[in-house]
């Protein structure tokens, strides 16, 4: 595979992620339905996995897209479990140059390949698994990372999950099953922003001390203290790099704020699910800086 030295610096970063927030209130907007709150609280860290730290496949198709396969052979991978928040994964997959720009306007348009929560059978580049069906997505994961140990790959598998999902038992079935397996090219991250459709996770079902419990199952742990912060957000991330490849399997446990970037949204569960009528979007937007262009 052909594989580039990325060239972004932080500022860059800083204003991807800036862009992919314009793009996910514009897409929420556009059809009156989607889940901007978790997308906008975790636009950091998959900014960072796939304009820094991830490997991927760099060579293009001759329409100018990445070439993308689903299985993905000496790749890093990335699988999004918490699924609903799709109109981050499908921005960032857009700008990073997996399919063309125009076509987050469909986003939960019928016919689109940009479906609600992401489908395989649609085709759409960068999309591995069907997703959204909360705790599935850490065991997609865990299997991946094995299959990449049994061909004897040197690459990673990054799976994010939210905080309410770790109230799921399959999620604990795989915790099990990557620590028994010594999955150390395995590194899932939490998204603790103390959130869920229905009320804060303590209100709902608490999840208690969540490292504590992941450290019990054999796993290594990393604190990021603030995952809207760019720069925290890498190093964090690549910390759990380093701790990678020592035995263990790596949860990185990330605080955000829902809803991060719009003031009327942040730290609130009303912004799960709810999308911003015309007045709300302006707002929005005059919060968010447009950096690269809007679609």
């Amino acid at each position: 595979m052909t594989q580039t030295d990325k060239q972004y610096d932080l500022g860059q970063l800083k204003n991807i992620a800036s862009q992919v927030r314009r793009d996910i209130v514009r897409m929420v907007h556009a059809c009156q339905s989607g889940h901007p709150g978790g997308s906008l609280g975790c636009t950091d860290v998959v900014v960072s996995l796939y304009f820094e730290l991830m490997k991927i496949e760099e060579e293009k198709e001759e329409n100018g897209f990445l070439k993308f396969s689903r299985e993905g052979r000496g790749e890093d991978l990335f699988f999004l479990s918490n699924g609903h928040i799709s109109p981050l994964f499908y921005s960032v997959l857009a700008r990073r140059g997996y399919f063309g720009m125009e076509e987050l306007s469909t986003f939960r348009k019928i016919n689109s390949r940009l479906q609600g929560h992401p489908a395989t059978h649609e085709g759409l580049p960068g999309i591995r698994i069907a997703s959204g069906s909360l705790g599935q997505g850490l065991s997609v994961a865990a299997g991946a990372a094995y299959a990449k140990k049994l061909r004897g790959e040197d690459r990673k598998v990054y799976v994010l999950m939210g905080d309410g999902e770790q109230q799921e038992g399959q999620i604990w079935e795989a915790v099990q099953f990557a620590a028994h397996h010594r999955l150390d090219n395995l590194i899932a991250i939490i998204d603790w922003n103390g959130q869920q459709i229905d009320g804060p996770t303590e209100t709902v079902m608490s999840n208690k001390d969540l490292g504590a419990k992941y450290q019990a199952f054999g796993w290594e742990t990393v604190k990021l203290a603030n995952g809207n912060d760019m720069q925290l957000t890498v190093y964090a991330l690549k910390e759990a790099g380093e701790k990678a490849g020592q035995g263990r399997p790596v949860v990185v446990l990330m605080k955000t704020e829902m809803g991060f970037g719009v003031d009327y949204m942040m730290g609130t569960h009303k912004w799960h699910g709810a999308a911003p009528n015309d007045e709300q979007l302006e707002v929005a937007l005059l919060q968010l800086p447009a950096t690269f262009g809007d679609y």
